[in-house]
């Protein structure tokens, strides 16, 4: 079936660096756009990074631009979310999507807290 895990998530301090992984199975990886959204204490969920099966799009949030990088390995089936400079609103729950058409499937989050 299929299945999306993600990794990575914990404590860090302000201004400190996180790498997230997300890693699919049951489904064809390399056909998907991969995107990473996030949903902090009290707040709806937020599209951070956008990375398209071509490469032809990388898109941002406005408040992790400079900051974040998203990249992917399909060999591996992976989508990674590199956080650098992390500050205290970036405290959320980070969730990969994966994207085709109708097909849309989540994984089950990983926290991300960042804190002194």
């Amino acid at each position: 079936q299929v299945q999306l895990v993600e990794s990575g998530g914990g404590l860090v301090q302000p201004g400190g660096s996180l790498r997230l992984s997300c890693t699919g199975s049951g489904f064809t990886f390399s056909l998907y756009t991969m995107r990473w959204y996030r949903q902090g204490p009290g707040k709806e969920r937020e599209l951070v990074a956008t990375f398209t099966t071509a490469g032809d799009k990388l898109d941002y949030a406005d408040s992790v631009k400079g900051r974040f990088t998203i990249a992917r390995d399909n060999a591996k089936n992976t989508v990674y979310l590199q956080m650098n400079r992390l500050k205290p609103e970036d405290t959320a729950v980070y969730y990969c999507n994966a994207h085709l058409l109708r097909y849309n499937y989540w994984g089950p989050g990983t926290q991300v807290t960042v804190s002194s």
